[in-house]
């Protein structure tokens, strides 16, 4: 059972949720919260699976709440919900741990495959739409020399592998292109998530973006 925490400072928003989610069987929402710091509170209390964080909250936002949540360890995972699908509020999220984000107006389906989807442990976003994102939200921020530190004991394989995922590649896409086995593959990305320290694919890629390795001429000729 995946045990989910609402958080929303809209009423009816919630409870539209809460209706939707009840309909999956390994689904459960375990509390609810209306603005980031009641949400922090609730987690802590409930340990849940799934976060569901409104972007924009009164008091403590979900941007905060979310880097909060985050900062000691991998769970839970906190997926953000928003009206746009390219913001700036989005990539901050991205950049504070967030898995990745659902429109307000995803399909209820499209919901409970997220949120099942985060569970395991997965990005949950398009690497299309991440890729756009990071790209778009990058170009006028400083580098973080935190950021150039952790790519470095990647391997010139690995580092291959992370500009892959950079450019929205698929574990299939980047078998071919490096002529690998997909399993191979996985291989590699696991090594690669363990030695940059990043959550998941979509924190990897974030990783890529703000490390300059996407800058670097070969993230062009791959």
């Amino acid at each position: 059972m995946i045990s989910v925490l609402l958080a929303d400072d809209d009423h009816l928003m919630r409870a539209g949720i809460r209706l939707i989610l009840n309909q999956a069987s390994d689904i459960a929402v375990v509390a609810e919260a209306s603005d980031g710091a009641s949400a922090l509170v609730k987690a802590r209390e409930e340990k849940p699976d799934v976060v569901l964080m409104d972007i924009r909250m009164p008091g403590t936002d979900g941007i905060e709440a979310t880097k909060e949540l985050t900062e000691g360890g991998p769970w839970p995972r906190v997926i953000m919900l928003t009206t746009f699908d390219v913001d700036e509020y989005v990539f901050a999220s991205l950049r504070a741990g967030a898995s990745g984000f659902l429109l307000k107006r995803a399909e209820p389906a499209a919901l409970i495959e997220g949120i099942r989807t985060v569970a395991r442990g997965d990005g949950l976003l398009s690497p299309a739409v991440t890729k756009r994102l990071i790209e778009e939200f990058t170009a006028s921020l400083p580098r973080p020399t935190e950021m150039e530190r952790r790519i470095q004991p990647l391997t010139d394989r690995e580092q291959e592998v992370l500009m892959h995922l950079g450019r929205g590649l698929s574990n299939l896409e980047m078998s071919e292109q490096l002529f690998i086995t997909e399993n191979t593959v996985k291989t590699h990305i696991k090594r690669v998530l363990s030695k940059i320290e990043a959550r998941d694919r979509v924190h990897a890629v974030v990783i890529a973006y703000e490390s300059g390795l996407m800058d670097d001429g070969r993230s062009r000729d791959i």
